[in-house]
């Protein structure tokens, strides 16, 4: 879309759910494309915290699978996962 110039502002959460790497050369490239990228959260996280999220992402994405994402034991599982990774 940004290519074709179909937007105008790409809005992330934070720089790093966009790219890991050369955040200020993907923004040069939007920008000639005229899109802006807009970091909602500019608060950063260290690795370990970032690890530790996408942990609990993908853990919740099979246990929705597995269980329903409404379910009693897939919020036991996350929790169960969340506890075990913080502490």
């Amino acid at each position: 879309m940004v290519t074709e110039k179909r937007a105008s502002r790409v809005i992330v959460a934070y720089k790093a759910r966009l790219t890991r790497l050369r955040f200020e050369t993907l923004r040069r490239i939007f920008q000639v494309f005229g899109t802006m990228i807009e970091v909602i959260n500019r608060e950063e996280k260290t690795p370990q915290e970032e690890l530790v999220e996408d942990l609990v992402t993908i853990v919740s994405h099979f246990a929705g699978k597995l269980y329903g994402m409404g379910t009693h034991r897939y919020r036991e599982v996350v929790e169960g996962v969340r506890k075990l990774i913080s502490g």
